[in-house]
């Protein structure tokens, strides 16, 4: 089969190579999946720098989401069957072929198409443990989502629109705008033109945002605490803009808001019944037509190294899929 390794660390563009390899066999527990989609994420641009949490030897597959069949079972599954079409999560699925533990993959919504359900796990699994596990958002609360144009900003708007909250999404240009918006955001900001933090208090009456959703980091952070209302939570998602900010204990105390980290991963490892129940959630949401992925481009499989190095650059609105088959 052919799967896309990283060589080296690097720049996606430089150090992702398309190789042949031999089929993966799934082992006891395990399900081995014929890669249909695989969405691209930000954590596929810090695995090729080596900057992840996780740092894989070298050579090794990135890829962190797919949808697909199920061709192969190991000993004791029974979570699947052969011929299911599936969702799942697991470093290692850009490639023809996929082994995936049977707790880390899910049926696909029948409502979505291979690309659209290849861009649901990580970014709505994201946004809901965020928003509800985290936050706890409440209805007519005043929700403040960062990068809201991107995969899982676009995630987080659509999930806080459908609880009832009041959305604001800042995105970085005027082009991306129109994205958020229809995504279910109530205000937009184009932090390239406009002052986040006065539109803010200026939509809020001066009271701020009662949730803040950030998986962009530094500025964005700073520009959060400058506007969050009085028991605010802010939801620290990532740092996609580059910087990993200190959080100053002080002055949360003073203005009485919380910071609460979110990484999601864990709950799949230590709570897995959580990310089962959140999927049956996701997927009636999506059957009622409350949410849906937003894809904005589907490339190739032999295009994957320059769609993640496009995602790395912030050329991308929505979510990026590669086809594989």
């Amino acid at each position: 089969m052919r799967a896309w390794h990283v060589t080296r660390h690097g720049e996606p563009a430089e150090v992702l190579e398309l190789a042949e390899v031999e089929d993966p066999t799934p082992g006891p527990g395990q399900v081995l999946v014929r890669v249909r989609a695989v969405a691209v994420n930000f954590p596929d641009v810090l695995l090729a720098r080596g900057e992840y949490q996780v740092r894989p030897a070298l050579p090794f597959s990135p890829g962190i989401e797919l949808c697909g069949e199920v061709v192969g079972l190991g000993d004791g599954v029974s979570r699947v069957a052969l011929g299911d079409r599936v969702v799942g999560s697991r470093i290692g699925v850009l490639s023809e072929l996929a082994v995936l533990d049977e707790r880390e993959v899910f049926p696909a919504p029948a409502a979505l198409d291979d690309a659209e359900a290849a861009a649901l796990t990580i970014g709505y699994q994201t946004a809901w443990f965020g928003l509800h596990r985290r936050a706890a958002l409440q209805r007519g609360e005043t929700l403040l989502v960062h990068a809201a144009a991107g995969g899982v900003g676009t995630a987080a708007v659509q999930l806080g629109a459908a609880s009832g909250a009041r959305v604001i999404g800042v995105v970085g240009s005027a082009a991306k705008a129109e994205v958020a918006r229809t995504a279910g955001a109530d205000v937009v900001i184009d932090r390239s033109a406009q002052d986040v933090v006065a539109v803010v208090k200026a939509e809020t009456a001066g009271a701020g945002a009662d949730v803040v959703f950030d998986p962009v980091g530094g500025t964005a952070f700073e520009q959060s605490t400058r506007c969050i209302a009085f028991e605010g939570r802010i939801v620290v998602v990532g740092f996609a803009g580059g910087t990993i900010q200190a959080v100053n204990a002080g002055h949360a105390l003073v203005k009485n808001y919380g910071v609460l980290g979110l990484h999601w991963a864990l709950y799949a490892q230590r709570r897995p019944e959580l990310v089962d129940a959140v999927h049956t959630e996701l997927t009636r949401l999506i059957d009622q037509g409350s949410v849906r992925p937003v894809v904005g481009e589907v490339v190739a499989f032999e295009d994957a190294a320059a769609a993640v190095q496009r995602l790395a650059d912030g050329g991308t609105t929505g979510r990026l899929v590669v086809r594989v088959s």
